[in-house]
């Protein structure tokens, strides 16, 4: 929690095939297709279809799926008004058009209220009601707190807070009973906690706990009072009720590693008295497999009792205090052979997760604390508030998410700097081009000028920020070390000073 800030008087400035090549691809030894990320018949759900275990739900609010889909992704509501509207692709089989959104969203905020199946089985995802561990309903994710980049285009993932949980209880097609199933996920390696239960997949139909063997869905955190693996985590397991499984029974698994890819892959999968996890890098590389075996030697696993509901971001009793960021998930019919799951992890790396989020001089993506140059405090939003015009200050590092910030690219180098807590932007007050005062505030997302910031850097590595509106670069007040001193913007570099230098970490 930072203080007020610090109104200080200025000292002395320092300066992308068709069905038969994708089958036969499949049919190869493990080998992943090779194919445009928009070519026919190569994206995961056509290649699932392809190796004989169909999907029978496809969420994702980024791309299609199946490279014929052409209908919605997700719906947004307003704050201003609640009015909604749904979110489609530039084209088929194609990216979110995320400008949709933003267009719509513009000066207001908004949530995401339907994640929509692609799989045509009407499987959609919507507010999660209360369950036995917690009231409801959930929260609705903040639709602007994920943005990211697929093929370069903008888009926007479905960022989980403690609290937030979609759910479907009356589903079409998936998996009941002890029925072969597989799911995959792709989740933001570096958004996780140790909370219950940060879940992809197959659920309770009711939101209680029913039993063991009563769940089959892909966790993901590094909560380790059931199961867990290698390392300190994140760890992909399988949540099969009444415990997280990282092997054959709860517990250790040294051969599951800690996973933790900007963009992750996440696999789970079962049938009678089997199950595997697997996992790997969703921009680039092959798949592993972390535990391949029997199900759990504990009553109720085998056979397997699974109820068929779906839930994302919450455990089957809607246990919401997990965190976590989801791009795009599917499941099958059917246990999907490894060749097949390969030749759906080529497609993924080829979508291009990330191409595009670290554009901007070669600005890193992803988010990042910005430790200042002069003092080494880091970028922070004042109190961790979500409140438009909440000041942008400086404060111990101490990786809370206000002081989380991504370079989201816009046109001609410049780009805006967006904090994961509250999924607003840094601007200056009113678009001012005035020199020297502390008017640096977080504000909803509007490509205005006066929140967009071209990234340079500097020849140790660090980067100073200039914005497109005043010219003038994102600086610290007065060059003050105190706690709380809130930022302004002053002409760039004219003296040696540090106080404009931000080092991402």
């Amino acid at each position: 929690m930072s203080p007020l800030p610090v109104r200080r008087l200025r000292s002395v400035r320092p300066v992308a095939a068709s069905l038969m090549a994708v089958a036969a691809a499949v049919l190869a030894l493990g080998t992943p297709a090779v194919t445009s990320p928009a070519s026919a018949a190569s994206l995961p759900c056509d290649i699932y279809a392809a190796g004989g275990t169909p999907c029978v739900a496809a969420h994702s609010t980024t791309r299609a799926l199946y490279a014929s889909y052409n209908g919605p992704l997700y719906q947004v509501r307003r704050s201003s008004d609640n009015t909604t509207r749904d979110i489609g692709l530039l084209s088929a089989g194609g990216v979110a058009d995320a400008a949709a959104q933003d267009s719509f969203c513009a000066g207001t905020s908004c949530v995401i209220t339907v994640i929509y199946d692609q799989s045509g089985r009407g499987n959609n995802l919507t507010q999660a009601p209360g369950g036995g561990a917690a009231g409801g309903p959930d929260n609705l994710a903040v639709a602007t707190a994920a943005p990211t980049t697929v093929d370069g285009h903008e888009a926007y993932g479905v960022y989980v807070a403690p609290g937030t949980g979609y759910r479907n209880d009356h589903t079409n097609g998936i998996a009941t009973g002890d029925a072969a199933e597989g799911e995959y996920a792709i989740f933001d390696g570096t958004h996780y906690n140790g909370g219950c239960c940060f879940d992809y997949g197959n659920a309770e139909t009711s939101n209680n706990d029913t039993g063991n063997g009563h769940m089959e869905a892909i966790y993901f955190g590094n909560i380790r009072v059931w199961g867990y693996g290698t390392g300190n985590g994140p760890w992909i397991m399988a949540d099969l009720e009444n415990g997280l499984f990282s092997g054959v029974n709860a517990g250790y698994n040294a051969n599951d590693p800690t996973i933790n890819y900007r963009y992750t892959t996440a696999i789970v999968k079962g049938e009678p008295n089997h199950w595997a996890i697997r996992g790997g890098n969703a921009q680039s590389g092959a798949l592993s497999t972390f535990y391949n075996g029997a199900r759990p030697n504990v009553a109720g696993y085998n056979p397997m009792h699974k109820e068929g509901a779906i839930i994302l971001g919450i455990g089957g009793d809607n246990s919401k205090g997990s965190a976590g960021t989801f791009y795009e998930g599917a499941m099958t019919s059917g246990y999907p052979s490894d060749a097949t799951e390969n030749a759906v992890q080529g497609s993924i790396t080829a979508a291009g997760y990330g191409s595009g989020g670290g554009n901007g001089g070669g600005f890193p993506g992803g988010y990042h604390q910005l430790v200042v140059g002069n003092d080494g405090l880091c970028l922070d939003v004042y109190g961790n508030s979500s409140a438009a015009g909440a000041a942008i200050d400086q404060w111990t590092c101490n990786g809370q998410s206000n002081q989380q910030f991504q370079f989201l690219p816009g046109s001609n180098g410049f780009g805006e700097l967006q904090a994961q807590s509250s999924g607003q932007v840094v601007g200056v007050v009113n678009g001012s081009t005035g020199q020297g005062s502390p008017d640096i505030v977080q504000q909803a997302r509007s490509g205005a000028a006066g929140t967009m910031w071209k990234p340079v850097q500097q020849s140790d590595g660090s980067w100073s920020f200039q914005n497109q509106n005043s010219g003038l670069c994102l600086d610290v007040y007065g060059a003050g070390s105190n706690l709380g001193q809130q930022l302004d913007q002053w002409p760039c570099k004219n003296a040696a000073g540090t106080n404009q230098d931000f080092t991402p970490r």
